[in-house]
């Protein structure tokens, strides 16, 4: 028999968890090249640790060429063009046909949406910008630490304020806390406005922290300690942090598959308006947050579409959104956000914690899928 070819692209959580699942259920009757332009994977919330310096970048790194996956194939290629009607894609060192095409290439940052970051601004949210943090953090050693959220949706919600609780513990380790104003202002009503009752606890923790939430404000550009708004007010910062906006990848947007910014799907099984492609992660247009979590589990679901299609059986419960996110709150201790977006009339989102329990719990996250996918941990 000759087996179909499944080609996705990107290996994030959701590549590599669809070519998890594809081997384990189709290995038979698919072969499986997974495509990424890196060579090697880290967990986002790892970016956290090397901006505080508990590790070492390279200490993070999995490597895609210890893969674990039964009749799946990496390799190394940056994907330069995708013809969605065709399932075809070409790479800067081949071609190839699919069968079955899943988009799975995150969402890029866009640096340049805001004139003046990338220059005079740091971010951790890419392992470069997190070291660059770390090598300037001795020398913040008092004034206004301004974190800007320059565009919405962006990854991993939580995110920005996680950074801001860590820095509060890294000042008061240092001695230095009072001499330090951290402030967070972003353009969403509040913070992780999934529902009043998070928000409020994220409030909360950054209330007793002393630390200030700005709501209803972008940030359009920085320059000379000051972060211009949308509304043309300014606001003083003498180290500004942001959490840089977020687009679909450039060939996706050249594809033609991106509609509105992001790649619109059926929220049921994540199918594109394209025969056999599929789109998921951070480059899917759900109304969701973008995570890991739940790129992961879209990946779970699109994985059994797939099988039902090929094998003419019963398509899968519908894709709901949910999954549990590890938000750090400093002092060792850690939350987690149960969260369903899709799968009732509202989403719903639950804090728990948080604890030393959840922190271990938090390394046994990243402990099993290190495992799943590449067979051993670091």
């Amino acid at each position: 028999m000759v087996k179909k070819h499944a080609l996705i692209l990107g290996a994030g959580f959701a590549g590599l968890e669809l070519a998890a699942q594809l081997s384990e259920s189709l290995r038979d009757e698919v072969r499986v090249t997974l495509l990424d332009q890196s060579d090697s994977f880290s967990f986002g919330f790892s970016k956290l640790d090397v901006m505080l310096g508990r590790r070492a970048a390279e200490d993070l790194r999995l490597y895609y060429g210890d893969i674990a996956l039964e009749g799946v194939e990496f390799r190394q290629e940056r994907v330069t063009s995708i013809d969605p009607d065709q399932r075809r894609v070409t790479t800067d060192a081949a071609s190839y046909d699919a069968d079955v095409l899943a988009i799975a290439l995150g969402a890029d940052y866009d640096f340049a949406a805001t004139p003046g970051f990338q220059e005079g601004g740091y971010e951790y949210y890419s392992i470069a910008g997190a070291e660059r943090l770390r090598d300037a953090l001795p020398d913040f050693d008092s004034g206004t630490i301004l974190i800007g959220i320059l565009g919405h949706p962006f990854k991993c919600p939580p995110a920005p304020f996680e950074g801001a609780l860590l820095l509060h513990d890294h000042f008061l380790e240092r001695g230095i806390r009072e001499a330090v104003e951290i402030r967070v202002i972003g353009p969403m009503a509040a913070p992780v406005p999934v529902t009043k009752e998070l928000s409020q606890a994220f409030l909360d923790a950054l209330g007793e922290r002393g630390i200030e939430y700005v709501p209803k404000q972008l940030v359009t550009s920085i320059e000379d300690g000051q972060a211009r708004l949308a509304g043309g007010e300014s606001v003083p910062y003498d180290h500004f942090i942001g959490i840089p906006a977020h687009r679909v990848p450039e060939v996706v947007e050249s594809s033609g598959l991106a509609v509105d910014g992001w790649v619109p799907v059926n929220r049921a099984n994540l199918a594109t308006r394209f025969p056999g492609v599929y789109a998921m992660g951070d480059v899917a247009g759900l109304p969701m947050a973008k995570a890991g979590v739940f790129a992961e589990a879209a990946a779970r679901v699109a994985a059994e579409d797939i099988a039902a299609g090929l094998r003419g059986g019963e398509p899968p419960p519908p894709y709901e959104g949910a999954g549990n996110c590890y938000i750090e709150f400093g002092d060792g201790l850690v939350g987690k956000v149960e969260a369903n977006f899709l799968g009732g009339p509202a989403p719903t989102a639950e804090l728990v914690g948080p604890s030393r329990e959840l922190a271990a719990e938090k390394e046994e996250f990243g402990s099993i899928r290190r495992a799943r996918w590449f067979g051993s941990a670091p």
